[in-house]
């Protein structure tokens, strides 16, 4: 070969070497990383699908930023971004390659490799395939997306207000009887999973919480559930049923009071301490509360509060069982081991009495008006009105009960409006509950009954009218009853009062009717009376107007009877001698007087005969003709009339007239001078 050749040939090699040389070389920048790939020259890659160093497949390990030297022709190379973690995010780790996760387990075991950056020692340091315990926080990182799958998610982010629950999916078993995983210390709110499970954390419901922040976690090991914080309004209160804990004794209604969990926002102290399950006699106040939901349950309820004229009388449900109770035994009510009333049954089913303080049953001391944070599962309040209470038995719709209807003896129905006025005193309300219950108990068991019983008897003993008439003794033998009765209820009664009875229409009718002529009666006497007032009035009016009149009258008496007396004497005396010449004069009068009357019969006699005699020789009618004439000789009748008289149409005289008329005249002078025959 000739020495150009030759020259040629080793140009030509030195050219391949220095290629082969350069392309050895793997310049990665920037934020990249360069992924490898062995084809050639190694070892049968078994069980996994990334390789180490010395096998052949694609390489767990990567190559950085910087200048790298690889064997040419062997790898075959990729350049890929760094994984980056946004912030407010965290990098879930999911290997692709590695050992069997042991059965039971959902997460691989943590092994150190760098933050998942160094993929052979992961391998190498038994890490295993499946999702990883740890987290990548916020950052830029190397990692072989061969061997591993990250997966971006949102820190948990916690306002105000709320808190989150969680929920472990893989630890331990629970302990037997308990429904939530205990307290592990040290995982800082769940950010170490690691330490959670390698200290024995508990697969299910976690007591710890996370309270409002930002918190990052792994949520495929930390399931949570973002709820609201338990708040409690004004004038409410917090009334919390545990879920958890030790068993109530058979006997207790209210779990014992344990100290120590801050208002049962830490419910590990709570169960370490001995908490027992159920309704809790601690409650929550006004404020805010993060508390576990999945451990205690919190309802609210309404402070008791207590107003003016009224008293709560308090049943208690916990406290020490009263030595005395259930054998009925009363002592002296100074002593505060005695028993003070009968019993009442509470919901429970459990024989109750009126007790002091400190003991189960009814307090024999009661509230006085306030506000108390009382718990209700506890204690349970009864309200009582110690001011007058008043029940009405009426029409309308805010009264509490209908007119009474009950009948007479005789048979009439009647229609009664009642009013019963009851107190009750703040020392005797405990007893009050103790025997009835309630105020509504004794209005509507006790009160209405004998109200309404205790009408009817009384009804059905006497008349409607009667029992109208009586209302003041029916009203009074009521409320005697009634008054008897309440204080066996250790309750005062203030009266029983009868407002209105309303009688039948037709009785009604008849007795207004009866009434009113009673009444018109009543008012024609008492006019008449009036009258003979006025009269015997009047008359003693007219006697006092006169009295001067009668004063003068009388004294003009005395003088009369004074003068009387004087005439009587003067014509005494003067009388002897005037009887003795009226004697005379008497005498001679009555000789005169005989002597007269003869001569006037005579003459009587002698002008009877004459007429007589005229008769017989004149007719009637010239008998009156002459009578006529001397009438008008003597001017007695008038010759010219005042009226105008003309005979008939047929001619006939006036002369029947005119004699008449002269008769009537004649008959009457001939009356007067003749004398009466009898009178002589």
């Amino acid at each position: 070969m000739s020495y150009i050749a030759t020259n040629v040939l080793f140009i030509l090699l030195g050219i391949f070497i220095l290629v082969t040389i350069l392309s050895g070389f793997v310049n990665v920048r920037g934020l990249n990383i360069c992924l490898l790939e062995r084809k050639y020259f190694g070892k049968e890659m078994v069980g996994r699908t990334v390789a180490l160093h010395n096998e052949v497949g694609l390489q767990a390990r990567t190559l950085g930023p910087n200048l790298h030297f690889l064997f040419p022709f062997i790898y075959k190379t990729r350049k890929v971004p760094f994984k980056f973690i946004s912030e407010g995010k965290v990098g879930l780790i999911r290997a692709m390659a590695g050992a069997t996760i042991p059965s039971g387990q959902i997460f691989a075991k943590v092994v150190s490799c760098n933050n998942f950056q160094d993929g052979e020692a992961f391998i190498n340091n038994g890490g295993q395939k499946g999702p990883q315990v740890q987290f990548l926080p916020p950052g830029q990182y190397m990692i072989n997306p061969y061997l591993f799958e990250v997966e971006e998610v949102d820190e948990i982010e916690i306002p105000k207000g709320k808190l989150a629950v969680i929920t472990a999916t893989d630890g331990k078993p629970l302990d037997p009887g308990r429904l939530l995983g205990k307290r592990i210390e040290g995982h800082a709110n769940f950010s170490n999973g690691d330490l959670f499970l390698q200290n024995g954390g508990q697969k299910g419901p976690q007591s710890d919480i996370l309270q409002p922040g930002t918190h990052r976690i792994n949520i495929w090991l930390f399931d949570y559930t973002i709820v609201d914080a338990t708040i409690v309004e004004s004038k409410k209160i917090g009334l919390v049923t545990a879920k958890d804990g030790q068993p109530l004794p058979p006997t207790e209604l209210i779990a014992i009071s344990v100290e120590g969990h801050s208002n049962f926002q830490d419910a590990q102290a709570f169960l370490d301490k001995g908490g027992q399950r159920g309704p809790q006699l601690d409650l929550l106040k006004p404020g805010t509360y993060y508390v576990n939901p999945y451990m205690f349950e919190v309802t609210f309820a309404d402070v008791a509060e207590v107003k003016r004229g009224q008293v709560a009388v308090i049943i208690s449900n916990v406290g020490k069982e009263h030595p005395t109770i259930g054998k009925l035994q009363k002592e002296d009510p100074k002593t505060k081991e005695g028993i003070k009333e009968v019993e009442v049954r509470l919901d429970a089913g459990i024989e109750r009495y009126v007790v002091p303080q400190g003991y189960r049953g009814i307090q024999e001391e009661v509230a006085g008006p306030g506000v108390y944070y009382l718990n209700t599962n506890a204690f349970i309040p009864h309200i009582v009105d110690t001011t007058n209470i008043t029940i009405d038995w009426d029409e309308g719709e805010k009264n509490q009960f209908n007119p009474l209807a009950i009948v007479s003896k005789d048979a009439f129905e009647m229609k009664v409006s009642v009013k019963v006025i009851i107190r009750i005193r703040p020392d005797q309300a405990p007893y009050m509950i103790s025997k009835i219950g309630s105020i509504d108990n004794l209005i509507n068991h006790v009160i209405h009954p004998m109200i309404d019983s205790s009408f009817r008897n009384q009804a059905s003993a006497t008349s409607a009218m009667n029992f109208m008439q009586d209302r003041h003794e029916e009203q009074e033998k009521a409320e005697n009853r009634t008054r008897t009765e309440l204080e066996k209820y250790h309750v005062e009664l203030v009266s029983v009062l009868i407002c209105q009875i309303q009688l039948p229409p037709d009785l009604m009718a008849t007795q207004t009717a009866r009434v009113i002529a009673e009444q018109q009666k009543e008012m024609y006497n008492k006019e008449m009376e009036a009258q003979e007032t006025r009269i015997a009035m009047e008359s003693k009016k007219a006697e006092a107007d006169k009295q001067g009149v009668l004063v003068q009258s009388s004294i003009d008496l005395k003088i009369a009877e004074n003068m009387k007396k004087k005439v009587i004497l003067d014509a005494e005396g003067k009388g002897g001698a005037k009887k003795a010449e009226m004697a005379g004069e008497a005498e001679g009068t009555e000789l005169l007087g005989r002597a007269k009357g003869v001569a006037a019969a005579a003459e009587g006699e002698g002008i009877a005969k004459g007429y007589e005699a005229q008769k017989k020789a004149l007719t009637p009618d010239g008998i009156v003709a002459i009578e006529i004439s001397k009438q008008i000789a003597i001017g007695q009748i008038k010759v010219t009339p005042d009226i105008m008289i003309q005979g008939n149409s047929d001619g006939s005289s006036l002369l029947p007239i005119l004699s008449g008329l002269l008769v009537q005249k004649l008959g009457g002078s001939l009356k007067e001078k003749t004398p009466d025959t009898k009178s002589e």
